[in-house]
């Protein structure tokens, strides 16, 4: 056992020889992933043509993807844990690679939908997984600089999806934007094979397949609330029929992990402060990503009048900033001077100032947002790094791919809540300005439905008004949390050094103690001997320290 532990330890304290190599190749495996999430909104033109798709057929196309994946995340979590990284690492890598040769052949609406779920089910591996590896094999003084360049890729994902897919449709028909996934699945699973450090949960835990199943319908069917609920209304049978069952699944859920031996998520996580202060800035930093990108896209559409490539394009600069920001290592460096909890204070107060700027800034131009996108794009390389560094150092290595999907749990959460949230107010204050407009489903309709030009322009202004109310709710929810959750580590941190100099001032004691009583047993060993009575054997045992006497049995 000790033999086994010894390079575990090695590896740990001094990291993976070749560990910025597998990050690099662990990392364009996860941008593949990501780019699926948009890559397939600009071809949604060349479906609804080639493949006779239905509006409903196109949507499911886009929704099985991120469903079957959100709702995965923690199972994949804790079947790396379980069952080893690197097998879950090439396991996710060939799912990825053949649900994407069966996307780009797919010859129909179903045959393309049930290849992109296969194609989920592949994601949620390679997500967690990755970030999993991360914690594996770099130590903690590279470990922020690395969950940074990881994080960094996240957002290069989510922004570079319709642009490249735009491309790629400027040359080829449209299976060809799930065929260029392949050649990078197969270059993943020879590195991840021969580059990749097996490891797994060394206490080979009973795999919990009741809470696995709980957790992938409750997350299901949260998600698809979250994703059902612009369209069809918040208040509609069903979205509200959804989430109700999905909230009660997943308090099924927490009531079953709370009483078994062996949890896929141990609840008591959430006892502690630091894990509980970095879950809400990781929730509010994904609010603040999901519900500003959400409302951004229409801001640069409907008020700016830029069509959805150019108005992708003016979104890149937020992900550009978080891309330059973590390949310097400004984030990763900022943590060691100014601590977690000031460095996400930080972070998040960026996030809702750059919020803010859109808001007030970007109401006439797009020279005003942009600077609001650039500080937005700073707050996000400065906190998202800080955050899931905090998520997995509150969580024991064994663990860390259950942590991972937590991680990659609360991402999808707090994007949903986000566009749910600032959507909402977006809608309120419009149908409270336009009142006439409230049974519009959208801008478009309502200005369609508009009487006159001064009708559209008032419709237009309104519209405007709502997105900067419900911008600048934003800002002030993402500052507010950002400073609870900064608060909550801060006081966390104080506890921990509170107990490490209660159990020095211990250990202290306890050797003080230990000596006096070496002393008292070394003249009664003397008092017996001279005696020749049986208690010296007796008395001797008792004097000796406990461990040091188990220790050559162990």
């Amino acid at each position: 056992m000790t033999a086994s532990a010894a390079p575990r330890s090695d590896l740990a304290s001094q990291g993976h020889p070749q560990r910025w190599l597998i990050l690099g190749v662990i990392c364009l495996a996860q941008l593949t992933v990501l780019l699926d999430n948009t890559v397939l909104n600009v071809a949604i033109p060349s479906l609804t043509t080639e493949l006779d798709a239905s509006t409903a057929d196109v949507q499911w196309m886009i929704n099985a993807y991120s469903l079957v994946q959100s709702g995965l995340l923690l199972t994949a979590g804790s079947s790396a844990d379980r069952y080893g990284r690197k097998k879950m690492l090439v396991v996710g890598l060939a799912l990825f690679g053949v649900g994407s040769l069966a996307a780009g052949l797919a010859q129909s609406s179903g045959q393309l939908i049930a290849a992109r779920a296969g194609m989920g089910v592949g994601g949620a591996l390679l997500i967690t997984t990755t970030l999993a590896v991360v914690v594996q094999i770099f130590d903690d003084s590279e470990r922020v600089r690395a969950i940074g360049l990881w994080a960094t890729v996240n957002s290069l994902g989510f922004a570079a999806g319709p642009l490249v897919g735009g491309m790629v449709l400027n040359h080829f028909w449209w299976g060809a934007i799930f065929l260029i996934n392949i050649p990078v699945a197969l270059i993943g699973l020879v590195a991840v094979v021969r580059l990749v450090p097996e490891f797994k949960n060394p206490r080979g835990e009973r795999p919990d397949l009741l809470g696995a199943l709980l957790s992938t319908v409750g997350m299901t069917a949260v998600v698809f609330a979250i994703i059902s609920g612009p369209e069809h209304g918040w208040a509609s049978g069903r979205v509200l029929l959804t989430a109700c069952v999905g909230a009660a699944v997943l308090a099924g859920f927490v009531l079953w992990e709370l009483h078994i031996p062996h949890p896929m998520l141990d609840m008591h996580f959430f006892r502690n402060q630091k894990f509980i202060g970095a879950v809400a800035g990781a929730i509010l930093v994904a609010f603040g990503m999901g519900g500003s990108l959400f409302l951004l896209t229409q801001h640069l559409q409907f008020v700016l009048g830029y069509g959805p490539l150019e108005a992708g394009l003016r979104t890149a600069p937020m992900a550009l900033t978080v891309v330059a920001l973590n390949l310097t290592g400004l984030g990763a460096r900022l943590v060691p001077k100014l601590g977690t909890p000031a460095t996400i204070a930080a972070g998040m107060s960026c996030l809702a100032a750059g919020l803010a700027a859109v808001a007030v800034f970007g109401r006439d131009g797009y020279t005003g947002m942009l600077l609001g996108l650039v500080v937005m794009g700073a707050g996000i390389a400065f906190a998202m790094p800080a955050m899931a560094n905090a998520i997995m150092s509150a969580i024991p290595p064994e663990k860390a791919g259950v942590g991972a999907g937590v991680n990659g749990t609360l991402a999808e959460f707090g994007n949903g809540l986000g566009v749910a949230v600032l959507g909402a107010v977006l809608n309120i204050r419009f149908a409270a300005l336009v009142p006439a407009a409230v049974g519009a489903a959208s801008l478009p309709a309502a200005l369609a439905a508009a009487d006159g030009e001064g009708e559209r322009a008032t419709i237009r202004d309104a519209f405007a008004s709502g997105l900067e109310t419900s911008q600048l709710v934003g800002a002030v929810a993402v500052l507010t949390g950002g400073l609870l959750a900064a608060m909550l580590l801060r006081r966390a941190e104080r506890v921990e050094a509170a107990r490490g100099k209660a159990g020095e001032t211990g250990e202290a004691g306890e050797t003080g103690e230990t000596r006096e009583t070496g002393k008292a047993g070394a003249t009664g060993h003397t008092g017996n001997a001279v005696a020749g009575g049986v208690p010296e054997t007796a008395g001797g045992r008792a004097d000796s320290p406990g461990p040091s006497a188990r220790r050559p049995s162990a």
